[in-house]
């Protein structure tokens, strides 16, 4: 009896001598994270970090910035020795220029000795997409991002229409919803919310218009450039009527569009003043926060709109869909649903110690285990939206979060439609895609929009922009990029 008290003893004392060393495993180590002003991603970022210090007795110091600094701040950084920062979390696009110029960490002898993260568990586009990189994985992802259309079930209803398969069917909803009072509280309100600000986020919502329009044969046709010269897709009749749908959606929206960012539209849209949005996965938790939705269980989400007609790659003309030209298209409707962005994801700084690199890791794993990751996905403040199998497996989570089971298989099943859509627009992941899209592109709609140039003279300026950079960089070079960031081989 003695004996098996004694064996008994000595393996609690075993274990709380191995609890009291990962408690404090990284005791002394400070690391400096930086990511964009949120809330959204640093609000998560901030949460978990301070339960990773109290776990493992590492400091870890959180910076934030604009995001329209992030990409520059992070490269800059880095890349002149200051190396003020030891991890990041930002889009995995720009890999395309981190990588090459030496400053990401390679992750992949971590992620294969690391059981907790279940890396199989992260659904297979954003292991490839957001973490892989030249065969390595160089970044931990958090948060998965495609863009849908939201609208107001009980608007529909009342209007007796169905939720959008064009975009035409959206400017006929925004305008038969426009100037109704959607949230009783005695003011008309909006067809239409979509965020439109300058150095914000707009031109991904251009894109989201745009894609149904020029990419109709799949994946590897590619929306942004001509995949035979490097040639913009731009200077043709797809890219004028997305650009006239874009402008036109104004008409329905609040005064105030040109000047809204992402999380006012949302903040209109979960108040109830808004029929229908282009968003990433965000609004759907937002949705059912008690503390400040007025739309709980009246909201439905769709893969984005898309087109019977489509370019015509030869002539730069729209024509009508046939199962040649639109072989993935739904009810004649060729849809193109948006990876924009990608998806937050955590790289680290390939020029710092070994113990805040080994932090570093064990922070992003830990973010992205399915025991914090899972929760977080149903939280609307975090920004982190569905990227693991598990996520779209287990309802009971998006239940126990408020949704009703019903609006929790609405939403994934929009989310999961995009995901394994053979026509996926994949967002722009070469060297200077910031330029391409940040710079150039963000410039020039916001111009538009304004009233400055005409469609014309828009598709001019975002040619000749874009042309400037392919040029500067090596057009040979850029489309190779290109290419394989559509899983197309050399040519």
């Amino acid at each position: 009896m003695i004996n098996k008290s004694l064996r008994w003893w000595t393996f609690l004392v075993l274990l709380l001598s191995f609890a009291l060393a990962q408690q404090g495993r990284f005791q002394g180590v400070s690391i400096n994270v930086l990511t964009f002003t949120g809330p959204q991603i640093a609000e998560p970022l901030r949460r978990h970090a301070a339960a990773f210090e109290r776990a493992t007795g590492a400091r870890v110091n959180v910076t934030v910035v604009p995001f329209s600094d992030l990409y520059q701040q992070i490269l800059t950084d880095a890349t002149t020795g200051t190396n003020s920062y030891d991890a990041w979390i930002f889009a995995p696009q720009w890999m395309a220029d981190f990588a090459p110029a030496g400053i990401m960490e390679d992750l992949t002898a971590r992620v294969r000795a690391d059981t907790a993260i279940q890396w199989n568990d992260i659904a297979p586009f954003f292991r490839e997409f957001s973490a892989t990189y030249g065969g390595k994985i160089l970044t931990i992802p958090l948060d998965g991002d495609f863009q849908m259309v939201y609208y107001r079930t009980d608007v529909l209803r009342q209007l007796g229409l169905q939720p959008p398969r064009t975009w035409d069917d959206y400017l006929n909803i925004a305008q038969r919803a426009h100037g109704r009072d959607m949230n009783g509280d005695g003011r008309p309100d909006f067809g239409s919310c979509i965020a439109k600000k300058r150095n914000a986020q707009s031109y991904w919502m251009f894109m989201s218009i745009l894609g149904g329009y020029v990419q109709s044969q799949g994946t590897r046709q590619g929306a942004f450039f001509d995949t035979r010269n490097m040639q913009p897709l731009v200077k043709n009749q797809a890219f004028a009527e997305a650009l006239r749908v874009y402008k036109e959606t104004t008409r329905f929206g609040p005064p105030d569009e040109l000047n809204l960012d992402v999380g006012d539209t949302r903040g209109l849209f979960t108040s109830g003043r808004c029929a229908l949005s282009i968003d990433w996965g965000d609004i759907g938790p937002l949705s059912i926060d008690p503390q400040t939705s007025k739309v709980k269980d009246l909201v439905g989400a769709v893969i984005l709109p898309g087109s019977r007609r489509v370019l015509d790659r030869n002539t730069g003309n729209l024509v009508n869909c046939t199962p040649q030209l639109c072989p993935h298209a739904i009810n004649g409707v060729n849809h193109a649903p948006y990876a924009a962005f990608g998806g937050w994801s955590g790289g680290i700084n390939a020029k710092v110690s070994a113990p805040k690199k080994d932090v570093a890791y064990a922070l992003f794993s830990y973010m992205s285990q399915p025991a914090q990751a899972n929760k977080d996905v149903t939280i609307g403040i975090t920004g982190f939206n569905p990227y693991r199998i598990s996520q779209f497996r287990d309802i009971q989570n998006w239940v126990a979060a408020g949704f009703s089971e019903a609006g929790a298989r609405n939403y994934l099943g929009a989310i999961q439609q995009s995901l394994n859509s053979p026509n996926m627009v994949l967002d722009l992941r070469i060297p200077k895609a910031q330029q391409y899209q940040q710079v150039v592109l963000d410039r020039v709609l916001s111009e538009y929009l304004a009233g400055q140039l005409t469609i014309a003279q828009a598709q001019e300026q975002i040619h000749n922009g874009w042309e400037e950079i392919t040029n500067a960089e090596g057009r040979q070079k850029q489309l190779q990029a290109y290419l394989a960031s559509l899983g197309i081989g050399a040519r």
